[in-house]
């Protein structure tokens, strides 16, 4: 009698451990696939990107970035993830003091102003091999090519290019397990080929590599800084150059995973007239696996 009851408890026991181990796999897979730009994932993150000390002022620039993630299989072989991205914006003037009182003068009061809205709209649409390269036996690569565009959506002059753009668009994902640590980069360019004729033509790169070191109970560490170069701007205004970095975790609420990250980046390179000396940003991501 005694051996059976012991025989019950250490199979229940045996049940759980297994049980565990899967869940913990399973919550590894979806952080990976969180965290990777091209996953076979359904996603909405609300991106806020607060950005302090604007141009030549002190303002405070708000960008909040609405930008799902929409997978579709094409055949066996390939999918097509399509990343749309909409910024509401709130943009504080970027001179203040005698520079924006002499601004003023010459274009009105209204030029100081702070404009609410929404900016440009920015779809994004990556070809990518469904089965990834393996590296290794814990090691592994996904890429992604394909066309990116931006729409002058822009609900006032000051949000937004008023030009219609489009340029390549290319994303690398590396992810090793033994490591704990997913990395790659995601750049494109963009070049206006039509739009308001008296706006400044557009000829801009962004540059995105992140690093993440994956922790236990699905916390990580995380680097993503938004490298941009305005080719169109002389040197003064080009680059866009932060270094940082910020934590997150995956959990649920109730059966709905989630993806929050919070991290902080200072401008080692900013443009003199817009950039900002630094940033907090901020994310909520709802997850959807597709299995």
């Amino acid at each position: 009698m005694a051996r059976s009851k012991f025989m019950r408890l250490a199979l229940t026991v045996a049940v759980l451990t297994a049980t565990s181990a899967v869940h913990a796999q399973q919550g590894d897979s979806l952080r990976e696939a969180a965290q990777n730009p091209i996953a076979d994932l359904i996603s909405l993150p609300f991106q806020n990107n607060t950005n302090f000390d604007i141009g030549r002022s002190e303002n405070t620039q708000n960008v909040l970035n609405i930008q799902p993630v929409y997978p579709v299989h094409l055949n066996q072989s390939w999918s097509l993830i399509t990343r749309p991205i909409l910024p509401v914006i709130s943009q504080p003037p970027f001179f203040s003091g005698r520079e924006l009182a002499a601004l003023e003068e010459t274009f009105g009061p209204g030029i100081g102003d702070t404009e609410f809205g929404l900016g440009d709209l920015t779809p994004e649409f990556f070809f990518s091999p469904r089965k990834p390269i393996q590296l290794g036996r814990d090691a592994s690569l996904v890429w992604g090519a394909g066309p990116a565009f931006q729409f002058p959506t822009a609900t006032d002059v000051e949000l937004g290019s008023g030009k219609w753009s489009a340029g390549p668009g290319f994303v690398v994902f590396l992810s090793d397990k033994s490591l704990h640590l997913t990395t790659g980069f995601l750049i494109l360019n963009l070049w206006s080929f039509a739009g308001e004729e008296y706006r400044a033509n557009v000829n801009a790169m962004t540059l995105q590599p992140f690093l993440n070191y994956n922790l236990p109970k699905g916390w990580y560490l995380t680097s993503s800084p938004l490298i941009t170069a305005n080719w169109e701007a002389v040197d003064d205004n080009r680059w866009t150059v932060p270094i940082g970095g910020g934590f997150g975790r995956i959990f649920k609420i109730g059966d709905q995973p989630i993806n929050a990250n919070i991290a902080a980046y200072y401008n080692v390179v900013t443009p003199d007239d817009t950039g900002a000396d630094w940033q907090l940003r901020a994310q909520w991501t709802f997850l959807f696996p597709t299995h």
